[in-house]
């Protein structure tokens, strides 16, 4: 029976990775253009935060344009915080793009901006154009966790960066650079006038006019919904919490005997570690989780308290270190990321703890039958034999009709024996035929 559940739930995890591998491996593997059709301009609207998501969709829509079936691609930003590796991903997409002979424009409509890490990507286009009331800087670096020598140093990597892209587009290199060191905002009038941006524009149709593509179909593409779950995933927050919930689900899943909750656990697992993948996470956080998952471990074996409170806490700096630059290539993000979703998941997890308090609680009230005596205890009533098991072998046993995990220490036994409980080593029976 043990094998058996152990094959299946191994089953299931490969076809969790499959089914969850799939559309990484095919999502931008082909073209959405036809070479044999007419030419047209691709306007890709880039709208919330700059993460694996949106650098998915980017990627997506420029792999495999030509010159021969794209007149040019317009990227209609309103972007802000996010991640600088996504940043910078993107931007190779359009070095790509534009080495090709396809001229790559940014726009910033009417009250929308190009901030934070969406500047980068903005400022890589060969032309930028803004609308009254748009913004763009603000560009400054955060590293998590980082002293303010580390961040200094980081902001003088990445101002260096975006001076680079300016200046590889005509553009004025030292305005663009105090968008990161100073963390400069420029409104569209400063912008023009410092040359950090090419041009003013009312309206989208009226750039696509005034750039005279409008006798070019216009083909709009924004994020999917296989794009939106990237970036959902690609959070450490969201990863984080996964991996953490997965690991108490498996953990409850062995006081019940059943493969649900182990399935649904490891399928969280799984998830978690592909999105603490697409950030490039910190080798702390995840040791932090892991960590975190051995303290809960010991809490369920033990039911001590302490354990879990040393887990939580495990747990919350794990989620905290995850987006770290340490260890990783990751130029961190811009602005700081941790803020109100961080104290949402922190409590998200306390209360994870206060289930596993509760259900802790339940399991030991159902395991403790009260004596006329007054005296609680288990040791010398009988159980039955849920799960066949050998000497010194596990399995499970049914007391009252809830089934709990078991060591038995003699004979073998079969399903529906009948057995004798002759100690309790924190939440595990320890069991021998009657």
């Amino acid at each position: 029976m043990e094998k058996s559940r152990a094959f299946l739930l191994l089953l299931l995890i490969g076809v969790i990775l499959i089914v969850v591998a799939a559309p990484l491996l095919q999502h931008g593997s082909s073209a959405i253009h036809d070479e044999a059709s007419s030419r047209e301009v691709l306007v890709i609207n880039l709208t919330g935060s700059i993460d694996p998501g949106t650098y998915s969709m980017i990627k997506s829509d420029l792999h495999g344009v030509s010159s021969s079936s794209v007149r040019a691609v317009i990227i209609n930003i309103n972007a802000g915080s996010g991640m600088l590796k996504s940043a910078l991903d993107m931007d190779k997409c359009i070095n790509s793009t534009e080495n090709s002979g396809i001229k790559v424009y940014a726009y910033i409509g009417p009250g929308a901006s190009a901030v934070n890490a969406g500047s980068y990507v903005a400022m890589d286009a060969d032309g930028i154009y803004m609308a009254p009331g748009s913004s763009i800087g603000r560009a400054k670096p955060y590293i998590i966790a980082g002293s303010q020598e580390e961040e200094n140093a980081d902001a003088l990597n990445m101002g260096n960066i975006m001076s680079a892209l300016a200046s590889s587009h005509g553009r004025n290199g030292t305005y663009a650079m105090e968008m990161v060191t100073g963390d400069t905002v420029y409104d569209s009038s400063v912008a023009i006038s410092d040359n950090v941006a090419n041009g003013r524009s009312p309206s989208l149709g009226g750039f696509i006019a005034e750039m005279n593509l409008s006798s070019y179909g216009i083909h709009y593409s924004e994020e999917n919904l296989y794009e939106n779950f990237i970036g959902f995933l690609g959070s450490p927050f969201t990863a984080g919490l996964l991996i953490l919930t997965g690991i108490i689900a498996v953990f409850f899943d062995l006081y019940h005997g059943t493969i649900v909750l182990s399935v649904l656990g490891v399928a969280l697992i799984v998830l978690g570690i592909i999105g603490a993948a697409l950030i490039d996470a910190s080798v702390i956080g995840l040791l932090l989780l892991l960590l975190a998952g051995i303290l809960i471990f010991i809490e369920f074996e033990t039911n001590h308290g302490v354990a879990l409170l040393l887990g939580l806490i495990s747990g919350i700096a794990g989620v905290y270190f995850l987006g770290s630059s340490y260890g990783t290539n990751s130029p961190g993000y811009s602005p700081d990321p941790y803020g109100e979703g961080f104290y949402l998941t922190s409590i998200a997890i306390i209360l994870l703890g206060m289930l596993m308090v509760v259900y802790i609680s339940r399991i030991l009230k159902s395991q403790i039958r009260e004596h006329y005596t007054g005296i609680e205890s288990l040791i010398g009533h009988s159980a039955e034999v849920k799960t066949a098991m050998g000497t010194n072998g596990r399995g499970f046993v049914a007391i009252e009709g809830v089934q709990w995990r078991a060591l038995n220490i003699g004979v073998p036994v079969n399903r529906n024996d009948r057995v004798i409980i002759i100690e309790r080593r924190g939440l595990t029976l320890i069991v021998k035929k009657i």
